[in-house]
């Protein structure tokens, strides 16, 4: 089901674009919590933090994965607000297109190089193992995470944002069945975590193609489509790509970060990795704000009507700093509570290290809502270049935290790695927005 965003209320209607957005952002966090959850509760912390100590390296693949796709979307998106039918055609083969060449590369890349990424970053040698174990598996069915966001983001840039979500729901449901069967049922441990995942994927890929088939025939390449123009190509990867390499920037100062949390020990490192777990579903609503208005961005841009994103960035940053708000302090009040669902009664330091790292980035999280509403504004206008210098600045700050504050402060110097890489970024995207929108205010 198609929806169009270039017009009514902005506000209603980037609210409710929203709520599936929220729903399946959680949904696709959910698979890394469950994994994160069942390992920790009956594996062990050795074992949770084997699967934590992977995390960055799964924000560089998949950050990749979601930017480039979601940037693909957006030429998609423009075509559909301009009304041009033909053009949704072609943007869709070429997104199939581009998706297959980049999958292809990170597999082959992922696969050869999972271990030695891992040694480089001083993985502790009672968890290494799992870890390479862990990662290769994922970093094999890559090319599985890449048709699926490519699917799933050109369904949301025709103004679907509740499909996407229902196909979310069920991936996770079946990744939730298959976890315990393949890590206790089947007795494979860490590694069975990962299989469950990409099996999950597998099925979530049928279906979704399927849906795609039966119900979205916009998305129909004919064959003329196919044959596409340098101009074509282009006109996606000028956006899809600085989009994948800001989210992989990004991932960097978290590598650099994982770095230096693994000279802490495996306790730092399994309390580190649950509380980003905890964060990131709290931070997905934010998120999902700032996805809604790449969409409603991209729509109203390719039918020229530009005065409607200025408003529509305002209502939405009210909304979202508001979420903010309330989530943060949900994560600072409850935050022991929902750290023992990770590891169970009688690991206090693990739950102490895990309120402090929610503390910390739970006062931050209105600084973020706004980074996100200002960085999928300026990409739904086609605007690479100050989002990726945004995410410059988010390694600089975090590789800043890594080398400096923990080797200063320890634990609590990695806490203030995100709240001080948001601000890095949120500045130059303020900036760039304020520029950006006084010409919105001269097209009304």
């Amino acid at each position: 089901m198609t929806k169009n965003l270039t017009e009514g209320s902005p506000l209603k209607l980037i609210f409710f674009f929203t709520l599936p957005l929220i729903a399946g952002n959680i949904f696709q966090q959910m698979y890394a919590f469950v994994d994160t959850l069942i390992v920790g509760r009956f594996l062990g912390v050795d074992a949770l933090a084997a699967v934590g100590c992977t995390g960055s390296l799964m924000f560089l693949m998949i950050g990749f994965v979601m930017g480039t796709t979601t940037g693909f979307s957006i030429y998609t998106g423009q075509r559909f607000g301009a009304r041009d039918a033909a053009g949704v055609r072609r943007s869709a083969a070429a997104c199939t297109l581009l998706s297959l060449a980049v999958s292809l590369v990170l597999t082959v890349f992922g696969t050869a190089l999972c271990r030695s990424f891992l040694v480089w970053m001083q993985t502790p040698p009672e968890i290494l193992e799992d870890a390479v174990r862990f990662i290769s598996i994922v970093y094999g069915g890559i090319s599985l995470m890449v048709f699926f966001a490519m699917q799933t983001n050109l369904i949301r840039a025709l103004g679907d944002s509740r499909t996407p979500t229902y196909l979310l729901a069920f991936g996770l449901t079946v990744n939730i069945i298959l976890e315990p069967v393949f890590i206790l049922g089947l007795g494979l441990g860490v590694p069975g975590a990962a299989l469950a995942t990409v099996a999950s994927q597998v099925i979530g890929n049928l279906v979704c193609f399927f849906y795609i088939l039966k119900r979205v025939p916009a998305l129909h390449a004919r064959e003329e489509d196919w044959h596409l123009t340098r101009a074509d190509v282009w006109a996606h990867l000028r956006i899809g790509l600085p989009m994948g390499f800001q989210t992989s920037v990004i991932a960097l100062g978290a590598v650099i970060l994982q770095v230096a949390l693994n000279h802490l020990g495996p306790v730092a490192v399994a309390a580190y990795a649950a509380a980003q777990k905890v964060d990131m579903i709290a931070t997905m609503p934010m998120m999902s704000f700032g996805m809604a208005m790449a969409a409603y961005t991209a729509q109203n841009y390719g039918a020229r009507k530009l005065g409607r994103i200025r408003e529509g960035v305002k209502k939405c940053a009210l909304m979202s700093v508001a979420f903010s708000l309330a989530v943060g302090l949900f994560n600072i009040f409850f935050g022991p509570s929902i750290m023992e669902l990770f590891v169970g009664e009688g690991q206090t330091q693990v739950v102490e290290y895990g309120q402090m790292y929610l503390i910390v980035n739970g006062v931050s999280y209105s600084v973020l809502a706004l980074l996100f509403i200002f960085r999928y504004t300026l990409q739904g206008l086609g605007q690479t270049m100050v989002p990726t210098v945004a995410g410059l600045m988010e390694l600089v700050m975090r590789a800043l935290a890594a080398l400096v504050l923990v080797d200063s402060w320890g634990y609590i110097g990695a806490c203030f790695a995100n709240p001080l890489a948001w601000i890095g970024s949120c500045l130059p995207l303020a900036a760039a927005y304020w520029l950006t929108r006084r010409h919105l205010q001269d097209s009304v």
